[in-house]
């Protein structure tokens, strides 16, 4: 996992429903933690593209429901700023179910465009992504 190379506004909160963009069998997840961030005592936890969260997984193939996985949001809806000065937003918020907290994504195809932040600091995920924005 490396630095994350912008200005990214943490949109997703702890306890936001969040559906995935790959074919690992979860369609619905919530977020429960944001892995590695370092906040106020107090202040819930929020995620923003290029985060590594656990979460739940809420609607999706039988044997993946109720399970607890790991994820890395690669789409958000609240724009945020990149150091060129450019600000970016997608339609929708998304999220990728990764096999273990090294990256490696447990689905073999992603719909959608993927947060160059997300690619840069996943390798894992930057293997399989076809759009990058």
């Amino acid at each position: 996992m490396q630095a994350v190379k912008a200005r990214v506004t943490r949109a997703l909160p702890v306890g936001s429903f969040v559906p995935t963009c790959d074919n690992s069998g979860a369609k619905m997840i919530k977020i429960f933690t944001v892995l590695k961030l370092n906040t106020v005592k107090g202040r819930r936890q929020s995620a923003g593209v290029g985060d590594l969260v656990m979460a739940a997984v809420k609607r999706g193939r039988p044997d993946m429901r109720a399970q607890v996985v790991y994820a890395v949001i690669v789409r958000q809806k609240k724009e945020y700023r990149r150091p060129d000065g450019i600000r970016i937003k997608f339609e929708d918020n998304s999220a990728v179910v990764v096999k273990d907290d090294k990256g490696n994504p447990k689905g073999t195809i992603f719909k959608g465009a993927i947060a160059k932040e997300a690619v840069e600091r996943w390798p894992g995920i930057a293997k399989v992504a076809r759009i990058v924005v």
